[in-house]
């Protein structure tokens, strides 16, 4: 069987499969479920365009990691094949611990286990699978093998994770200021000290990097709408537990009723779990909120109907954190109309906060080399004076309240 395939990607256009083990990784059942997870978690109920998955994802940065791969080769930079190999295999799976709707299930259905935890726990498992061949994968994903570029290329400021969805969510949401030249970005990479640099000519295109992804987070991974229908989906998993630890008799997948019926942290997460988990996809969660829809329980169907049929509760945006009083006025109007408890009310009423912070400082910066051999971080190399601001994260806070139940003046 021929394992060298060709994919068509609307992105960068034909994609190929290095060599038989990606091939295979990609074909193992963990692997295919990513075609069932969405990329974007709820933001389709604001850019209907947003139906892509972590499978378009994960094959689109092993496209950038080959690129990547040439350019350094191309520029005497020493990867041999195995180095290679492992990091195709690396960035593939590096999302492959995501839940159903991404981001959304590390709060409900286990108990704050985050997705790269259960990414390494699957690729532990592969590794075992494909006779230790992940080994030095695992490495690099983890930051333990000695070559330190390798791990930036897969979890860093300027990594390939980042370079493919911002330049695939930019595409299917429509929103043009997150493409970035990807392209132009990776022809820049050097190697200095085995630590990721990028030469002088590619400042600008660092810079473009940097402030697509800050209005990428605030028009689309932050935005309020789709916070709105995050915060929802948590709070339907949380009220199904609810009910099913006092008995209530819920209708879902095998795999979802697991993790409803128990409560499910990194010291339990066994490898029983992992399959389960790996079951587990939006359709379990989409099928089961249309069982919901129609459960006696006020809160639970309320809270389904919200989301399926896009009518979301109230968001208003403040500078400063919302006041206790605030929330708890809202909480006793909802209370009051639909003859609720507190506690119930509260399904419906809440705050929070959402921060934007494009470029950190201290942690796995992005290096600028100049043509002298001097290197120098990419905020005190560039002309750009916003760069120095886009360090800063901007906090911004919220509150959430049915719409119908309260009158458009707003107390802060």
């Amino acid at each position: 069987m021929n394992k060298l395939k060709i994919l068509n990607d609307p992105i960068y256009g034909f994609i190929t499969i290095p060599n038989s083990l990606i091939f295979d990784l990609i074909q193992h059942r963990y692997f295919q479920r990513l075609r069932r997870i969405t990329q974007m978690g709820m933001s389709y109920l604001v850019y209907p365009g947003a139906h892509h998955t972590r499978f378009h994802h994960a094959i689109g940065c092993v496209h950038l990691m080959q690129q990547t791969v040439k350019v350094l080769r191309f520029k005497g930079v020493s990867i041999n094949d195995d180095e290679e190999t492992a990091l195709y295999a690396a960035i593939l799976l590096h999302d492959i611990g995501h839940g159903p709707f991404s981001h959304a299930m590390e709060h409900s259905i286990v108990n704050n286990i985050s997705h790269e935890k259960i990414s390494s726990l699957f690729m532990a498992k592969l590794n075992t699978e494909f006779n230790g061949n992940l080994t030095l994968a695992i490495q690099i994903f983890k930051g333990e093998y000695h070559r330190k570029f390798m791990n930036q290329l897969i979890s860093g400021q300027l990594d390939m994770d980042r370079a493919d969805y911002l330049k695939r969510d930019s595409f299917y949401t429509g929103v043009a200021e997150g493409n970035i030249n990807s392209e132009r970005l990776i022809t820049m990479l050097n190697v200095n000290n085995d630590e990721l640099v990028v030469e002088e000519k590619g400042i600008y295109s660092v810079e473009k990097f940097l402030i697509a992804r800050r209005l990428m987070y605030w028009q689309v991974y932050l935005h309020k709408t789709g916070i709105v229908a995050e915060q929802l989906l948590i709070r339907v998993l949380k009220r199904a537990k609810e009910l099913q630890a006092k008995g209530e008799a819920l209708e879902a997948s095998k795999a979802l009723l697991y993790f409803l019926k128990n409560d499910i942290d990194i010291s339990n997460f066994d490898d029983k779990t992992l399959n389960i988990f790996a079951q587990l996809d939006d359709v379990d969660i989409i099928s089961a909120m249309k069982h919901w829809l129609h459960h006696d329980d006020f809160v639970l169907s309320e809270l389904c109907q919200m989301i399926l049929n896009r009518q979301l509760l109230k968001i208003k945006v403040k500078k400063k954190p919302i006041k206790i009083k605030s929330i708890q006025k809202h909480i006793d109007q909802v209370a009051t109309n639909h003859k609720l408890s507190e506690s119930e009310a509260a399904y419906f009423v809440f705050s929070g906060q959402m921060s934007n912070q494009a470029y950190e400082l201290k942690e796995k910066r992005i290096t600028i080399q100049h043509k002298t051999g001097k290197l120098q971080d990419i905020v005190k190399a560039s002309d750009q004076l916003n760069l120095k601001a886009l360090s800063k994260p901007v906090t911004k806070y919220y509150i959430c309240y049915p719409k119908a139940d309260t009158k458009e003046t707003y107390d802060s």
